[in-house]
């Protein structure tokens, strides 16, 4: 089965820092890949390298098959983003907002909104503009799931989430998954969500990849320590 995304030796420069050099990774269908990094480490780039925002200096990355620079409208229908937890329209409320993304999603699945923000107790007339940051997430997110993506990629998601809602998001996406097969590539700063969220995990360091196998093989190897614990002991301390 071909992979969902597929990265093949991206290198990368800003001025004259190296970001990546030859970085190879892929994701299969069905998985939930996380990336862990320091701040600076590339992690929001990669992001943005995959759905052809950035030209890196050399490599190539598809999705679903296809080149970063050449994705079909058909193929960008099917995956949902989410850069840092941003949201646009801040003028509507929670139910309007609702109503003016349904019009471009042929798969719209309202109630997939509605109950995520049920869950996170959001009020269906509250103005966007009036909400805290993590707030504005938890509406962002919803409006995902909405969407019925088959790839979801989610850019340090828990920003702004406190620890009650983030554990209920990440039961929430753990049920999306396993109920549609989709696949999930995420990163995020809070290492503590990871363990218990995805299959397999990416530690980036400054311009490359330290580590790459699969959440259960990991804490395998590591007894007694948790994810977090792995992590600072590859990459040194914060």
């Amino acid at each position: 089965m071909a992979p969902v995304i597929q990265c093949e030796n991206i290198t990368h420069y800003y001025g004259n820092r190296l970001i990546y050099k030859d970085l190879n990774f892929e994701v299969q269908k069905g998985k939930i890949l996380g990336l862990l990094g320091k701040n600076g480490t590339g992690k929001t780039t990669i992001i943005n390298i995959l759905n052809g925002y950035l030209k890196p200096q050399s490599g190539i990355c598809r999705m679903f098959g296809e080149s970063m620079d050449k994705l079909t409208p058909q193929t960008k229908g099917r995956i949902g983003l989410l850069l840092e937890g941003h949201i646009q329209h801040s003028y509507f409320n929670v139910r309007q907002i609702e109503r003016y993304y349904s019009r471009f999603f042929p798969n719209w699945k309202r109630d997939a909104y509605f109950r995520l923000l049920e869950k996170l107790q959001v009020t269906p007339t509250q103005k966007i503009s009036t909400m805290s940051c993590g707030q504005r997430s938890q509406v962002a997110l919803g409006l995902l799931f909405a969407q019925d993506p088959d790839l979801l990629i989610l850019d340090d998601f828990s920003m702004g989430l406190d620890p009650g809602y983030r554990r209920l998001f990440v039961e929430y996406l753990k049920e999306f998954v396993e109920s549609g097969n989709k696949t999930v590539f995420l990163t995020s700063h809070i290492i503590q969500d990871m363990e218990m969220l995805i299959d397999d995990c990416i530690i980036l360091d400054y311009g490359k990849i330290l580590l790459h196998k699969s959440t259960k093989a990991l804490m395998e190897e590591h007894p007694g320590q948790t994810m977090e614990d792995v992590f600072i002991e590859l990459t040194g301390k914060y």
